[in-house]
């Protein structure tokens, strides 16, 4: 089962001519776009919104792909994009089972820190969880270099998936995002509801994160 929760970072001869393809998923927190192509998943693109759900039941009540763009069927990657999202919003506990889109994104190819904090924060901060950007830098083998982490933040091409709305200030508080602080306050929100269902039903908590992610030739 775990080996189906492993991205992978793929590549290919001429890639730079890869069709790329777009969908638009409407979730709970607004319309998200999702971009890809055969070989993986290149970005997911968040609304800046001033309206949320107040509720799980709100939440649950809006949750599907309403257009793509691009011609054809959807490639496999961004298919998978959208059921785990699907999943994360609607029914968390259904992520275990599903697969994380490969990725086909240069920054998460790169030996470079930017891309060792982005595979380290995937790897390490689970559902429900939070760290400080220091903590984060010190779990990507420098704990000097939290402003990094923090521009780090702001280049992830894939939020949600790679979690950077997990990674909070040092004080509590949550700090900035790319889809605004508003609607990474829900995200953090939602998955300390969620993780707290399920320890009232006795069950486990969503595995939301693979436990072997990162590349083998990223570089501190």
């Amino acid at each position: 089962m775990e080996s189906r929760l492993v991205p992978k970072v793929t590549s290919k001869k001429g890639e730079s001519q890869c069709k790329v393809m777009h969908a638009v998923l409407h979730s709970p927190v607004g319309k998200i776009e999702i971009s890809g192509c055969e070989t993986g998943l290149h970005e997911i693109q968040l609304p800046k919104t001033n309206v949320l759900p107040n509720s799980a039941g709100e939440a649950r009540a809006t949750c599907e792909v309403i257009g793509s763009g691009g011609g054809g069927t959807l490639p496999a990657p961004l298919q998978q994009c959208a059921a785990w999202l699907r999943a994360y919003f609607c029914e968390p506990a259904l992520t275990a089972a599903l697969p994380l889109p490969a990725f086909h994104h240069p920054l998460l190819r790169q030996a470079s820190f930017t891309g060792q904090v982005l595979w380290t924060l995937l790897r390490e901060v689970k559902f429900g969880e939070a760290v400080s950007y220091k903590q984060l830098a010190a779990l990507a083998g420098n704990g000097r270099a939290a402003r990094a982490v923090g521009g780090a933040m702001r280049s992830n091409p894939i939020p949600i998936i790679i979690p950077c709305h997990r990674v909070i200030r040092s004080s509590g508080e949550s700090g900035n995002y790319g889809g605004g602080r508003l609607l990474k306050e829900w995200l953090l929100s939602h998955e300390r509801l969620q993780k707290a269902e399920v320890a009232r039903r006795g069950a486990p908590a969503p595995p939301l994160n693979s436990p072997d992610t990162s590349p083998k030739t990223l570089a501190s």
